[in-house]
């Protein structure tokens, strides 16, 4: 087995539905086009998306010795979904445990049978966490393509995975990126309430539903509470719309599950909500990015039209 397939079949054990390759590189073409971004303040009030931009761009720099960057996706598209249905909606990626750490465990451990196998490896695990340009490297492996909604489409799977990479200083045959198949369709440019999409592949942060309701700390901004379509956490609209996701298959991660108290809450236990029920119930879950100030006046403002 060569290993490239031995990567691919662990990967496949551990519950990674794909599994990429690429070389190591500058990122030429996706770097100005970053920077433009910035400019625009479409990053809104994530300033920490301005800081370390060489490591961003060239995972060299953020690893040093890397050589290839392997690119993995996993499933969080629920069997059973009631959470996105009704207000307050919260996105499907977010039901479960934290995936960070989730996916976090899954890499060292792909990484240690890598170790065995291989020889002594030096690689680093990254889960939505630390300056990768993720999707940049998605595409480049062939993983999928970037939508017009600035997400990883894939043929086979949609767009409901989760994104996570493995940066280690021996070399494989790298894979080649696929083409984009999202032709004339603009649904998710067309379905977004509160037209956060403003180019191709582009993000106005300042208008995403998924900003507003996770990362924002000040109050939110009069003209998009009527917008928000029940959403108290996180947006799925453009991904509901997006024709590949009829490819979508539902997630096997008992992890993943929704808290068993979260299907059970009606309007009045949500807008009642404590710290302290929201801690032990939405503690170890992504929820608790937004903090309980910001999700308490999610709620109140999704539930009280």
């Amino acid at each position: 087995m060569d290993r490239e397939a031995f990567v691919r079949n662990k990967a496949k054990e551990l519950g990674f539905i794909d599994c990429r390759f690429a070389v190591a590189d500058f990122l030429d073409k996706e770097a100005p086009l970053f920077e433009d971004w910035l400019k625009k303040k479409h990053n809104a009030k994530m300033n920490w998306l301005e800081n370390h931009f060489d490591l961003r761009m060239d995972p060299r720099k953020l690893h040093p010795g890397t050589k290839t960057v392997i690119s993995l996706s996993f499933p969080y598209q629920p069997e059973q979904d009631s959470l996105s249905i009704h207000p307050p909606k919260i996105a499907r990626y977010a039901y479960g445990r934290d995936y960070h750490k989730v996916l976090k465990k899954k890499l060292k451990i792909l990484l240690s049978s890598m170790n065995e196998e291989f020889g002594d490896i030096n690689g680093r695990a990254f889960v939505d966490s630390g300056p990768v340009h993720e999707r940049a490297w998605a595409q480049r492996s062939g993983l999928g393509w970037i939508g017009k909604n600035s997400l990883i489409l894939s043929k086979k799977a949609g767009s409901y995975f989760f994104l996570a990479e493995l940066l280690v200083d021996l070399s494989f045959t790298p894979d080649l990126p696929t083409t984009d198949h999202c032709g004339s369709c603009t649904r998710c440019i067309d379905a977004c309430p509160t037209d956060a999409i403003v180019a191709n592949q582009v993000i106005d942060s300042n208008k995403c539903i998924s900003y507003l309701t996770i990362e924002l700390k000040d109050a939110l901004p009069a003209e998009f509470i009527e917008k928000l379509n029940g959403w108290a956490f996180g947006c799925d609209i453009c991904q509901e719309v997006c024709p590949w996701n009829r490819f979508s298959k539902p997630h096997s991660e008992s992890d993943f599950s929704p808290h068993p108290g979260l299907n059970r809450m009606d309007k009045a236990e949500w807008l009642e909500i404590t710290e302290e029920v929201f801690l032990e119930r939405l503690g170890n879950t992504p929820l608790k990015r937004a903090g309980f100030d910001r999700f308490k006046k999610n709620l109140e403002s999704v539930l009280s039209q």
